[in-house]
């Protein structure tokens, strides 16, 4: 074989081989185009795609990774994590291209639930009673004089600022009268709250007023919030914080037992996690829609633009019932809605935040359709799948079962409890 033969067919071969090499990056970038555009194949109890859990402020898949969900509270704090929701936006946008302009059907002989049925009830029983006599941990004296108010006594008050079944309770009797002349600084995640008992014997909130003097205070940790349960050693610390409050009143300090309390905390907090969940619906265009017409849409059906940059519509009281935001979690601001145009928007039912009952969960549901038929808009859900009756009646049961549960032990739907555990 001549030297230019061996030449002509080595060239050959890399050429071959550059081809079959040039097919598999094509073939492997086509693949992460697919999944970047559709997403994984994760199926949700409720949504047939992702959750979105409020409380702790993210979301899982089925991996265990953590997901940045759409809820009201994050648009004023910051869009640092814009990540999944530009790729919901963008997801959005190639799939409007892409498809014919047709209706949505919604279909009644819709076969495949998105949320699988409840075989059983939850057996599990909670009973979240007061502790009329909690169990304390340690009781500190200061000073040698005796004490204005028994610390026993007052462990058994019942005031209207504190639930011993999540806040952590610390009790406080001065030697003497005196002027709170600063609230203390208790470092924490987590708020707490302080009652002091003025010498007339009645409670009220704590406040560094001058001349109103002090016999005691009453001092509650919300132990339980978005945030999750409080830790032995925040109680810890937060104990630790009391005791020098209390040194430097020269009064006396009773704390609850951390582990008593823990014991009755975190069946609680396990109901929290499960229940506080945030219902997303998506109103997505083929094309775009002006801001204006957007914005006169939504405020023609009663929701007003939020300085949290977010629609709300709220009830007789003006607490939110249902939000507005856009799909890729930027604030609407009214220069922007003057003067660009949105894909579409998504409207939010926050489980805990809206009154029991189908009636609040129908009414979300004719709000999207009006907007859907008004601005041309399609129903989806996160997989950009349109939505079917069957879907619609799976997440209205999902919504009241969860809703039930929270009532069951006493938190009222969008009650004051709920607000401040939800929050």
């Amino acid at each position: 074989m001549s030297e230019t033969i061996l030449i002509i067919v080595v060239l050959g071969l890399a050429i071959i081989l550059g081809i079959i090499v040039y097919n598999m990056y094509q073939e492997n970038k086509y693949r992460q185009q697919v999944r970047a555009q559709f997403g994984h194949a994760d199926k949700d109890a409720l949504l047939n795609s992702k959750t979105d859990f409020v409380r702790d402020g993210q979301t899982s898949d089925q991996s265990g990774s953590p997901i940045r969900p759409l809820r009201q509270k994050d648009i004023s704090e910051d869009v640092a994590f814009q990540g999944k929701n530009d790729l919901f936006a963008a997801k959005v946008s190639e799939v409007a291209a892409a498809k014919p302009d047709v209706e949505i059907e919604m279909e009644d002989d819709f076969t495949e639930t998105v949320i699988e049925p409840e075989i059983k009830e939850i057996d599990t029983e909670y009973n979240f009673k007061r502790m009329d006599a909690p169990v304390f941990s340690q009781t500190k004296l200061y000073g040698k004089r005796k004490l204005l108010l028994d610390l026993k006594d007052l462990t058994k008050l019942e005031l209207p600022w504190f639930d011993h079944r999540f806040d952590y309770m610390a009790y406080i009797s001065l030697s003497e009268p005196q002027e709170l002349h600063s609230i203390p600084r208790l470092s924490s995640r987590h708020r707490f709250q302080i009652a002091g008992c003025t010498m007339d014997d009645r409670f009220q909130i704590a406040e560094p007023i001058p001349s109103v003097y002090y016999q005691g205070f009453i001092i509650g940790l919300q132990a339980i919030s978005r945030s999750g349960l409080a830790t032995v050693q925040e109680l810890e610390q937060f104990g630790e914080q009391i005791n020098r409050f209390a040194e430097k009143m020269d009064g006396g300090l009773m704390l609850t037992d951390i582990e008593t309390f823990l014991n009755v905390a975190r069946p609680l907090d396990e109901l929290c996690a499960r229940v506080d969940q945030t219902i997303a619906m998506h109103l997505v265009s083929r094309g775009t829609v002006s801001g204006l017409e957007l914005r006169s849409a939504v405020e023609n059906l009663g929701f007003e633009l939020g300085v949290d940059g977010a629609f709300h519509l709220s009830d007789e009281k003006g607490e939110t019932l249902f939000s507005i935001v856009t799909l890729d979690n930027s604030p609407f601001t009214s220069s922007l809605l003057s003067s660009q145009a949105y894909r579409g928007f998504s409207m939010l039912f926050d489980i805990t935040h809206v009154p029991a009952g189908g009636k609040q969960f129908d009414r979300f549901m004719d709000l999207a359709v009006k907007l859907s038929s008004t601005l041309g808009l399609d129903l989806v859900n996160d997989k950009l799948e349109e939505l079917s009756t069957q879907w619609l009646k799976d997440v209205r049961s999902y919504v009241l079962a969860r809703q039930e549960e929270m009532k069951k032990v006493g938190i009222e739907p969008a009650g004051e409890l709920a607000k401040r555990l939800f929050s």
